[in-house]
C-alpha cells in the first residue's frame, strides 16, 4: 500500500467522523462513496494558531471546547491530539457560522 493510498483512507475516515459529529444521528452511515477531490485538511492546535495571526493556542482550544470550530480528538484522554478542520476555522474567522 502506497503512502498516497494510506492518506486517502485517512481522509475518508476523517470525513466520516466529521459527518458523524455534525449529524448527531446514531444511525449507521450509508454506503461509502468513491473518493472525491474535496479533501478535508486537519490542523493541530499549534498549526491552527499559526495559520491566523494573533490567534493563540489557548483560544483555539477554547473554540473547540465551545463547539464553535469542528474538531476530532485522536487518541484518548490528555494524550489525545486535537485536530481542527481548517476550512471551518477559516470560515469562523470570516464571520460564517459553522
Amino acid at each position: 500500500m502506497t503512502t498516497t493510498q494510506k492518506k486517502e483512507i485517512v481522509d475518508n475516515i476523517l470525513e466520516l467522523l466529521i459527518q458523524l459529529t455534525e449529524d448527531g444521528d446514531t444511525s449507521a452511515p450509508q454506503a461509502t462513496k468513491a473518493p472525491t477531490t474535496n479533501k478535508v485538511e486537519m490542523l493541530t492546535i499549534k498549526e491552527s494558531a499559526a495559520l491566523i495571526s494573533g490567534l493563540s493556542e489557548h483560544t483555539v482550544r477554547q473554540l473547540v471546547k465551545q463547539g464553535r470550530v469542528k474538531s476530532v480528538r485522536t487518541g484518548e484522554g490528555r494524550n489525545g491530539k486535537i485536530l481542527v478542520n481548517k476550512a471551518d476555522l477559516i470560515a469562523y474567522f470570516n464571520g460564517k457560522e459553522v
